[in-house]
This record gives structure tokens, C-alpha cells and sequence, in this order.
């Protein structure tokens, strides 16, 4: 088993070793800027991490959160922290019954008022070389991270054109710059990245605002659950092909604990995520962290091949046979 929960895992080992602290412009915006204010707003994949840090961020800014939330442990512990404004919901982004029943629910509470936002953060990640990950995972990957998007966006839609919302989804800079042994993951989230610039398209004419975040590494449990799903993987996958990347596997839980210590605050995704839903004029994409801003302008400048040799110096591959 390779899934990861939410949050964003080896994909995100930064590319420069300096860059364990933001950037003074990370998740600074004008104050200026946010002048709308949701009326309320559903984030998918609250449980922890990134999810968490949203709902807890936008909560203590007074705005109605709807907390998608795996079982109702996870919300008890949401609402520990949070003020009554915080509404858990019970959500799995894969499953259409449990998405039709958070919306009749929520639709009851907000009325005609509806949906100011939704943000689509809910996600895992499959790692593992492509060519002994079992199918099986791969399609889950998907049907998590870009298709489990889509059904939620279709569902919530009507609340929000009721609300003039607006939607965010949480991409990755692995979406933008690949990298190896995270296939599945890169790949979903490059999806996510077409889907969202097709869905703005779609959607102008309705005022409904579409933005992805692109994240770098970010403080969240994911780290531990990496290498625990790494574990689980190198037990559980029979395949001949597997000692041929056992010295890759090895490489890249270095570059892990790396980038482990290197991760900055989930909050600043908060804030980022923040300024999609309030700012008079949202941002089409938001990098957040350093390290996600060395990467897209390193992808913006060198050809491929180039970006291939920094990656494997980087993450200190063995040389080619």
C-alpha cells in the first residue's frame, strides 16, 4: 500500500538546500487586496495537514467553515481548536453518496445564501517506481486527487453560482516539475493543473474565479507517513524489477529527511489560500514557498534534459549503467 494521506510528500524535496525559510513575499499579500469576504466556505481534506491549517486559518478570520472530514474523531479534533463558526462534515471525495449527503446538509444550513468558496484540497500520494506499482494504485491516485475534484466541483456548484464563489484547488509544484518515484502523484497533479485552467475558462462567464496553489514542501505529517508507506511498498510489492531501484529508494528517503527540516508552515498556504477567496482580483496560480519558486523558474529556463541532469545530481541518482 502506497497511499499517503493528504498533504504533499517526497514530491516536494526541495531543490536548493538554502531555502528552509520563506521567502519575505511568501504568503504576504496586500491587506488592501482581500476586500470580499465569504459567507461560507467548504474545504475538502480537513482532517490534517494543509486541510487542517485552512479551516483553522479562515475560521479564526470569522468566516463559516465547512470542514470535509474523514470520521467524526477528526472533526471532534477540528473543533477542539476552532470556534463554533466550524461546522465538521463527513465527506470522502470518492464515494458520490457521501458527497451528495455533505451537500444536502450544507445546502440546509447556508440556504439561499450558498457557497462563497471550495477549496478542493483533498488528496493522497502513490509513490513507488512505475514499473512495480500496481495498477490498481495508480487508478486510485487518480480517482482521488483529479476525479474525486471534479465530482465534489460538480456537486457544489450550484451553491456556489447561489453565492458568486469561488474555487481553489490545491495542485503542487510536482505538477509543474515532475520528479522521479513520485510519478503518480506528478502526474494527478499535472491533471489538476489542466483541469483548473479548463474550468476557469468555463466558468468566467458565470463569475466564478478558479485558482490552484502550488505548493513546495510543507510541514505536515506527511513526512512520517512517506516513510512508513515506503516501508509498507518494499514489503507488500513482489516485482523482479525491485532490487534495480534499490539504491534510488534509498537516495530519495535522504532527500526526504532533508526536506523534512527544510519545510515551511502549513499557514502560508492558509494565507495564499486566503487571498483566492477574498482578494478583489485572485491570483491564477499561487506558488507558495521558496523552494516551489526555484523549481518553476529552473522549469522555465533550462530545456529538459538539462532539468533530467540537475535532477539526478540532486537527488544524487547512480550514474547510468
Amino acid at each position: 500500500m502506497t497511499r499517503f494521506n493528504v498533504g504533499h510528500s517526497l514530491s516536494h524535496a526541495t531543490l536548493s538546500r538554502n531555502s528552509s525559510r520563506a521567502s519575505p513575499d511568501d504568503g504576504v499579500y496586500s491587506p488592501s487586496a482581500m476586500t470580499i469576504t465569504p459567507n461560507a466556505v467548504l474545504i475538502t481534506g480537513a482532517s490534517t495537514g494543509i486541510g487542517a491549517a485552512c479551516a483553522l486559518y479562515l475560521d479564526a478570520r470569522r468566516v463559516r467553515v465547512f470542514a470535509g472530514i474523514r470520521n467524526q474523531a477528526d472533526g471532534d479534533a477540528l473543533r477542539a481548536k476552532s470556534s463554533s463558526r466550524l461546522t465538521p462534515v463527513v465527506i470522502d471525495v470518492t464515494d458520490r453518496a457521501s458527497i451528495v449527503a455533505a451537500a444536502h446538509t450544507i445546502q440546509s444550513l447556508v440556504g439561499e445564501a450558498g457557497l462563497g468558496g471550495l477549496v478542493n484540497n483533498a488528496g493522497i500520494a502513490v509513490g513507488g517506481p512505475l514499473e512495480v506499482l500496481p495498477l490498481e494504485q495508480i487508478r486510485r491516485q487518480f480517482e482521488v486527487n483529479v476525479i474525486g475534484v471534479v465530482a465534489v466541483t460538480q456537486a457544489f456548484l450550484p451553491l456556489l453560482r447561489l453565492g458568486c464563489g469561488r474555487i481553489v484547488n490545491m495542485g503542487s509544484i510536482a505538477g509543474r516539475v515532475p520528479l522521479p518515484f513520485v510519478g503518480p502523484y506528478s502526474m494527478s497533479k499535472s491533471a489538476l493543473d489542466a483541469m483548473t485552467t479548463a474550468l476557469r475558462l468555463e466558468l468566467d462567464s458565470a463569475g466564478i474565479s478558479v485558482s490552484l496553489i502550488e505548493p513546495g514542501a510543507i510541514a505536515t505529517p506527511i513526512w512520517r507517513k512517506s516513510n512508513e508507506a515506503a516501508d509498507v511498498l518494499q514489503t507488500t510489492v513482489h516485482h523482479d524489477a525491485w532490487p534495480l531501484y534499490s539504491e534510488h529508494i534509498d537516495c530519495i528517503r535522504r532527500v526526504v529527511a532533508e526536506a523534512e527540516q527544510q519545510a515551511i508552515s502549513a499557514d502560508v498556504v492558509a494565507r495564499a489560500v486566503e487571498h483566492a477567496l477574498t482578494a478583489r482580483r485572485p491570483k491564477l496560480r499561487y506558488l507558495v514557498g521558496t523552494d516551489a519558486k526555484i523549481r518553476a523558474g529552473i522549469a522555465a529556463l533550462l530545456p529538459q534534459r538539462a532539468q533530467d541532469a540537475l535532477h539526478r545530481w540532486f537527488f544524487k541518482l547512480p550514474p547510468r549503467r
